[in-house]
């Protein structure tokens, strides 16, 4: 029987379809049907069946009424010449819910957090831009006195240094020029508070960077939110700066250590170009052994775009490289515990900064009322400077990123100038025994280094200094250890000291004739010294056109392993290389007696015959120490000639020549 339906036109087989239904209770096992793959491409549960649906029926498209459609007529199947595919609507993309009440956060500051990015991006570009710069891949074959300078201010991230300015001012009380660049990242300071941390320093963003590529796993949630809160280890990085600025007032600038600017520059320079250019060196040297004319061209133009864009064009080594990349790798690994563990732990600069920063006229507004505890804040700060609710804000340690506001859902945050400081912790942090400690410290570390005998009593020979180093006390007063000097050295020649010069000498530069000497007519070290520490000489002082040329050492024979003293084998290489007019080697033409390589008959000594040498001497008078005899000498492990520290201009006691002295002063 069929009853008629409450709806018009449509007719309801009650039998039919209480067959369908009890055929579906005992045969499907499902709650719910399963998706089909339908053919225009998308799977997913079949359509209900109260929806109007678009049915193709020839070449034509029907609408099928709804159940609950009055006034439409029905569709017979009997009809349909071809298969009926239906095509469901497509749904509407879901906007993604903002979690708590979902307020977003203002258009400005979102903007600005990009623009944050954008400027981390450029300044990171531009420091790798000036350290591949600071080179010479020119060359010195002009005349000796022609003037040779780098186009761009490649030392510009350090003389922008306020805490490299204050180490300088304090230890030599005189304030070097190109220092005063500081003043205005101090000045910025003041208005927005450490954007230099957040925006500018490439050293932290190498630390965010890594922080974002390689996260702990056990850094989310809870764990996340608990290492990003202001823990009392982040009070240590204050310790370190009294110490450093209260050596710096006893006349060391031991802080260039751990200044990031000087490591970003020294690790990078010193190990990561150099590694990159032996990997990449061997690759494309690899490459261009390819039985590819293609392969090979492309491996060659790489290679001479490398070297006179990015590196050198000789692969340079530098003494005691591994431990300066291992420190840089260990702080990097470290975000893995603690995010941006450097600038929250360690950084004296940080801290220099944050002292100015407590003043400064933009900052943050909380309004505590609104805060419902959901951490997403914390989450995505930078500073662990204790963005929410509940709790005053640490504006020394926010670096200014602004993800605290973008990320809260409640508008709690807001930054803003002149903001009201109730909420805002102005008072130093830091204990204050801990603090006298820390100074203390400081204070004792120069009388603690000195009274070894590295400076006074037993100075090392080997502790070569810059040409235009001034004397050795002024000189530990000057070097931040920034490595500038040794990187744009043409001929590999300056090297990080190890314990050469004593501990307060540590990774300051110093020629290693062995790996390379220092070129005639080259100043570039001086050039790029930011502290004065490597006086600004010209070539023609360096040279010694109408003054005293400057001198860095002396040369000295071992006669027991030079070919022409010990041997008897011909060998001028020293005295061909020496490039002081006149030359500080000469030669003695004399006639030695030597054995014939063969044997004599019946198994009797060799015969002797006569040879014509030409036996090198130095004098001392003329050598200006610059190394190149030692680095061509042909005597490879250790080499016949070799260079000391005695004799250089700087110093008053560290003489060869007796005049000066009161061994040679008449009575």
């Amino acid at each position: 029987m069929v009853a008629p339906s409450e709806h018009g036109g449509v007719s309801l087989d009650v039998a039919a379809a209480s067959a369908t239904k009890l055929a579906h209770v005992h045969h499907d096992t499902h709650d719910f049907p399963e998706p089909i793959p339908w053919k225009t491409g998308h799977a997913g549960t079949v359509a209900p069946l109260d929806r109007d649906t678009t049915w193709i029926v020839g070449a034509k498209a029907v609408t099928a009424p709804s159940p609950g459609a009055p006034g439409r007529g029905s569709v017979t199947a009997t009809a349909v010449a071809t298969p009926t595919i239906p095509v469901a609507a497509k749904p509407k993309p879901k906007k993604k819910k903002l979690p708590g009440s979902g307020i977003p956060a203002r258009l400005s500051i979102r903007t600005l957090v990009w623009v944050r990015r954008a400027s981390q991006v450029f300044f990171f570009a531009l420091f790798m831009y000036f350290l591949f710069q600071t080179a010479f891949r020119g060359t010195f074959a002009a005349q000796a006195d022609t003037p040779v300078r780098l186009p761009l201010p490649v030392e510009a991230f350090l003389l922008a240094d306020p805490f490299v300015t204050a180490m300088t001012v304090l230890s030599t009380h005189t304030v070097y020029r190109g220092l005063l660049w500081s003043i205005g990242l101090l000045a910025l300071t003041l208005v927005f508070g450490r954007v230099f941390c957040g925006w500018i320093c490439p050293f932290g963003t190498l630390h965010h960077f890594f922080g974002w590529l390689l996260p702990s796993r056990r850094g989310r949630g809870g764990v996340r939110v608990e290492a990003n809160k202001t823990h009392t280890y982040q009070r240590a990085k204050y310790y370190l700066l009294y110490a450093f600025l209260v050596a710096g007032v006893f006349g060391s600038a031991i802080g260039g250590l751990f200044d990031p600017i000087c490591i970003a520059v020294r690790s990078i320079g010193l190990g990561v170009i150099p590694a990159a250019q032996y990997i990449g060196g061997r690759a494309l040297g690899g490459a261009s052994m390819v039985p590819s004319r293609g392969v090979q061209g492309v491996a060659d133009h790489t290679q001479d775009f490398l070297a006179s864009s990015v590196w050198q064009s000789h692969q340079f080594y530098f003494h005691q490289t591994w431990l300066i990349v291992f420190l840089l790798i260990a702080v990097l690994f470290a975000n893995r515990f603690i995010p941006r563990f450097w600038c929250r732990v360690l950084c004296p600069l940080g801290a220099f900064l944050g002292v100015f920063a407590r003043f400064a006229l933009f900052g943050m507004e909380k309004d505590h009322a609104k805060c419902t505890d959901c951490n997403l804040c914390l989450v995505n700060c930078q500073g662990a400077d204790s963005p929410q609710g509940g709790v005053k804000w640490r504006q020394d340690e926010c670096h200014m990123c602004l993800n605290c506001e973008t990320a809260c859902p409640e508008d709690v945050i807001k930054f803003r100038f002149l903001p009201n400081r109730k909420g805002t912790v102005t008072k130093p942090d830091t204990e204050r025994r801990t603090a006298l400690a820390a100074a203390g410290a400081g204070a004792l570390f120069l009388p603690a280094s000195r009274i070894a005998d590295a400076l006074d009593v037993n100075y090392h020979s080997k502790v070569i200094r810059p040409p235009g180093a001034v004397e050795e006390r002024g000189f530990l007063e000057r070097c931040i250890r920034c490595a500038e000097c040794m990187k744009v050295c043409p001929n590999n020649a300056l090297h990080p000291a190890f314990l050469e010069s004593g501990l307060e000498g540590v990774w300051t530069p110093i020629l290693i004739a062995r790996i390379g000497y220092c070129e005639h007519s080259c100043v570039l070290c001086g050039q790029v010294c930011p502290t004065g520490a490597i006086q600004k000489i010209t070539e023609k002082e360096k040279l010694g056109i109408d003054v005293a040329p400057v001198k860095i050492g002396t040369a000295f024979y071992d006669h027991g392993r030079c070919l022409p003293w010990s041997m008897q084998t011909p060998c001028i290489v020293c005295e061909e290389f020496c490039p002081t007019s006149p030359k500080a080697i000469w030669v003695e033409e004399v006639e030695a007696p030597v054995r014939d390589s063969k044997p004599g008959p019946n198994g009797e000594q060799p015969a002797m015959k006569t040879v014509k040498l030409q036996r090198p001497h130095v004098d001392p008078a003329l050598c200006i120490g610059c190394g190149a005899c030692e680095k061509v000498c042909p005597v490879q492990d250790q080499p016949a000639v070799y260079i000391t520290s005695v004799g250089e201009s700087r110093s008053k006691t560290n003489v060869i020549l007796l005049e000066n002295t009161n061994y040679n002063q008449k009575s």
